[in-house]
């Protein structure tokens, strides 16, 4: 591997969650090597450290990695597509320090780049396949991770494969059995999710697909129940209330769900203009029993817009995201480098940070998640931030 280890430490990590409220926001950032060390998803908090993943389309096959709290970084484990490529999605990590995770390629399968793997990285260091992907009915190249339950069991989603390559909704057990909860037809019931899920007490897992839906081809909002019955919740028009959804969805035990979509609103001018015709700079929504409503539309501009994530919301009702999502390109457009964005409870839409591209980061794909004193952490491109201050 030619990627360079060492990295350009703008400022020093704050200690995750500890850093005192200030009156100003304020970016502190790590910046990984601007040439290869890609970033497409966001970091899991824990208290020892940020754990994330980085890099795979260019000069490595990608790693898993760890910031601690005083900024040191560490490589856990380099991918060598046998055990996987492109860890397109993050990690999520058990109370025993386990890490899974999923990458998009690699893996046994005979397709060229791979068909990708659901892996789990001990806190040994070392990684175990725990499923290889087909490419075929049991879907393949997941972007999404996974989501644990308190039986040890793994739920997550494909972008493809599935009876009509439009991915399915799958169940990995504590046993390590494989299986298919649910395969997109990519009609009405929706199809392509690159999101994942989060699921209820009753089992229900809830989500978003990219396509399908009806006419517009905008993608939904989904439920899955415990005996395999999908709901669509919402179908995007591709009007004001959005269009391809690449966030999934937060949400509270019985209460509303709430997400992103990539475009549509009511803006175009100043944003990016998706393939197949999409357009429109994509909104901030709520869904729940009463119906559809739209948060937020993004205009451009400032306001940035194309959010490539969900968002987290906090104890008050905020709630908190990124965007300046570039699909293919992540350099700065228009002036638009993307910005960390706040939606208060009432509606009030602010800019917490807007980025400047270089080693000041660029093209956050991935959302934000909060630590405990309200600091805010996440990726860019090429670089890992803590934004403190937040108010």
């Amino acid at each position: 591997m030619t990627r360079q280890t060492a990295l350009r430490l703008t400022c020093a990590l704050a200690a995750v969650g500890m850093t005192p409220a200030v009156a100003r926001a304020q970016v502190r950032e790590i910046t990984l090597n601007d040439s290869v060390d890609v970033v497409f998803s966001g970091v899991t908090l824990a208290p020892d450290g940020l754990y994330e993943t980085a890099g795979g389309p260019y000069g490595s096959y990608g790693f898993v990695y760890k910031i601690d709290l005083t900024g040191h970084y560490t490589v856990l484990h380099n991918f060598g597509f046998t055990d996987g490529w492109r860890p397109y999605a993050g990690v999520i990590l058990d109370a025993a320090g386990n890490l899974y995770g999923t990458t998009q390629w690699g893996g046994s399968c005979i397709a060229t780049v791979g068909c990708g793997v659901v892996y789990k990285l001990d806190a040994t260091g070392h990684l175990t396949v725990l499923y290889n992907f087909t490419g075929l009915d049991d879907g393949g190249y997941p972007t999404a991770g996974v989501i644990l339950d308190a039986a040890g069991n793994l739920y997550g989603t494909t972008q493809n494969g599935g009876t009509a390559n439009n991915g399915v909704v799958y169940k990995l057990d504590a046993a390590g059995h494989y299986s298919v909860l649910y395969r997109f037809t990519g009609g009405s019931d929706g199809g392509q999710p690159i999101a994942g899920v989060i699921r209820d007490s009753a089992g229900s897992l809830y989500g978003t697909t990219v396509a399908g839906g009806g006419t517009s081809g905008c993608g939904v909002v989904y439920k899955l129940d415990a005996t395999g019955h999908l709901t669509v919740l919402h179908s995007f028009t591709g009007d004001t209330d959005g269009c391809g959804p690449q966030g999934g969805v937060i949400g509270d035990a019985g209460g509303p769900l709430y997400g992103t979509t990539t475009f549509g609103g009511l803006n175009a001018a100043g944003c990016f203009f998706g393939g197949g015709g999409l357009v429109g700079c994509g909104v901030v929504y709520k869904l729940d029993t009463t119906g559809y409503t739209v948060l937020h539309s993004f205009a451009g501009g400032a306001d940035s817009g194309n959010p490539g994530a969900g968002v987290t919301r906090d104890p008050a009702g905020n709630l908190y995201g990124t965007a300046g999502y570039r699909s293919g390109d992540p350099q700065c457009s228009e002036g638009n480098c993307g910005v960390v964005y706040k939606l208060d409870k009432t509606g009030n839409y602010s800019v917490l940070y807007s980025f400047t591209g270089g080693t000041n980061g660029e093209s956050p794909t991935a959302g934000v998640v909060r630590g405990p004193a309200g600091n805010l952490f996440g990726t860019t491109y090429y670089t890992v931030f803590a934004l403190t201050g937040v108010q």
